[in-house]
């Protein structure tokens, strides 16, 4: 009797020894997306979801040998939704960080690009200092240039930004003092009081700015500025998974690699934004 109690014990201990365990076998994956970053994702005129990363996990999916449904979450609760298991998967212009990897994890990324400002064409920052210039956030040389030339001329000014996101912590960080910061639930409305004159400027991806200029904001709108990427703006934007769903994570990763290798993510890319902000594979 208690050599069979210690074999059932050592049964156990193997069970839960790491590399052991059973994965789960993914049939169907719930991916929760904004549905307000356009053109990252958005609602068609008829609700349906729509965008780069609809598109983009549609494919993903396919490749995955899996099913894949889409809901729609707002930005503030999408990663406390995703930690209480309510869906699978976050694909929602979400950048890779230090600060949100400290609570999910993440897939390789899946596109790349620049933070900017967003102006009006005859806006008092019509002209800023450094347009189009690449600031990386790890160059402290870099930074500081950034930083002395742009002061001046946002000094108390008002400035847009999604809140929780990288773009208002970038503005919290850097010019905290020097601007006004006024954020929004979603980049939509923080288009739409740009254009109506209501802040200065707003700070985002330069991919959704371009989206959205590209859509309803040509004739008044235009990014300016520096493009900048690194440190706190992270690593691109990935898919957010729980840290426990390794096995989702590995499926996923190898599908954003071969859509990258084939042209796949660079495609899309161009049907949505107009330019390639794929990453390099």
């Amino acid at each position: 009797m208690i050599r069979l109690a210690r074999t059932l014990a050592a049964c156990a201990v193997l069970a839960l020894a790491p590399g052991l365990v059973q994965a789960k076998e993914w049939k169907k994956v719930v991916i929760a997306t904004e549905g307000a970053y356009a053109p990252y994702n958005m609602h068609a005129p008829d609700g349906t979801l729509i965008g780069f990363e609809i598109d983009l996990a549609k494919n993903l999916c396919e490749r995955a040998k899996v099913t894949c449904e889409f809901i729609a979450q707002d930005w503030n609760g999408i990663i406390p939704g995703l930690t209480a298991g309510k869906y699978d998967a976050i694909m929602s212009g979400m950048s890779i960080t230090p600060k949100r990897m400290e609570v999910i994890a993440f897939t390789r990324n899946y596109s790349q690009a620049p933070t900017t400002f967003g102006v009006l064409k005859n806006g008092p920052l019509a002209t800023m200092p450094m347009n189009d210039a690449r600031v990386s956030l790890d160059d402290k040389a870099q930074v500081d240039a950034m930083v002395a030339a742009l002061t001046p001329v946002l000094r108390g000014k008002i400035v847009a930004a999604q809140v929780s996101t990288i773009q208002a912590d970038l503005l919290n960080t850097y010019f905290k003092g020097v601007v006004e910061l006024r954020t929004y639930p979603t980049t939509e409305e923080h288009d739409l009081d740009l254009q109506a004159g209501r802040v200065d400027a707003l700070l985002a991806s330069s991919a959704q700015l371009r989206g959205t200029i590209e859509k309803k904001g040509g004739e008044v709108m235009k990014t300016e500025g520096p493009l900048i990427t690194g440190g706190l703006l992270g690593k691109g934007t990935g898919i957010g998974l729980r840290k426990s769903d390794t096995d989702l994570k590995e499926m996923f990763d190898a599908a954003i690699d071969a859509a990258i290798k084939d042209g796949t993510v660079k495609a899309l890319s161009i049907k949505w934004f107009k330019t390639d902000i794929s990453p390099a594979s």
